[in-house]
């Protein structure tokens, strides 16, 4: 069953854009995928909609509120900084092993694809030792880094890579969401990040994601 671990160089990158893009291509083949954002930072129940998790379910066709929500995003805090830092501004903590437990249950209950969305980048802490990264080795599932075209997004993204690479997680593609005003085409970004050996890299979009996104 196709599983894949969605992050990012970093926040506001697009993570959600390209899983619910996924999610609504699968939907159009008559494919029920299903996705989880089992953390968040800077939620508001009274805009549940407009919240990665909201952006998700309406991918998959499911009503969105603060209840649906979380069905798919048990660990939601008000502040829109790090998760370790949001949980405890709010009294509370991140707890490791009940969202990769959480994670596991799902994945292993999945008889459809399903994507995970983390939270932040790779490299964002969930509590005072974990980073996301950590969570991503604990689930084993193959990556798909999502980046930007804007200006150093390609250390960004090599370092990002590299970062998953060494801890033993497969990158599966990368996948350059080239929004906002650039400082080069997409397509210039997408050869750097070949050129220095980043593996898969499509432009979302193009007609390279679309044929990606038949052949799952």
């Amino acid at each position: 069953m196709r599983q894949f671990f969605v992050t990012g160089t970093g926040t506001d990158i697009g993570k959600t854009h390209v899983a619910a893009a996924m999610l609504r291509h699968w939907r159009g083949r008559g494919v029920k995928a299903w996705a989880l954002k089992p953390v968040a930072s800077g939620y508001q129940p009274a805009r549940s909609a407009a919240s990665d998790a909201g952006v998700l379910l309406a991918a998959m066709g499911q009503m969105t509120s603060d209840a649906v929500v979380g069905r798919i995003c048990p660990w939601r805090f008000a502040d829109p900084v790090s998760p370790d830092m949001a949980a405890r501004r709010a009294g509370r903590v991140v707890p490791f092993d009940e969202v990769v437990e959480f994670c596991r249950r799902e994945m292993a209950a999945a008889d459809v694809p399903l994507l995970i969305e983390g939270v932040g980048g790779a490299m964002v802490p969930l509590d005072e030792r974990r980073t996301v990264r950590d969570w991503m080795v604990a689930l084993g599932l193959p990556a798909i880094v999502v980046c930007g075209g804007y200006l150093g997004a390609i250390s960004h993204t090599l370092c990002t890579i590299e970062a998953l690479r060494v801890a033993g997680v497969v990158v599966a593609k990368v996948v350059v969401n080239g929004v906002g005003d650039l400082p080069v085409p997409v397509a210039a970004t997408r050869e750097a990040l070949l050129r220095h050996g980043a593996g898969d890299v499509v432009v979302f979009g193009s007609a390279e994601w679309e044929a990606w996104l038949v052949s799952l």
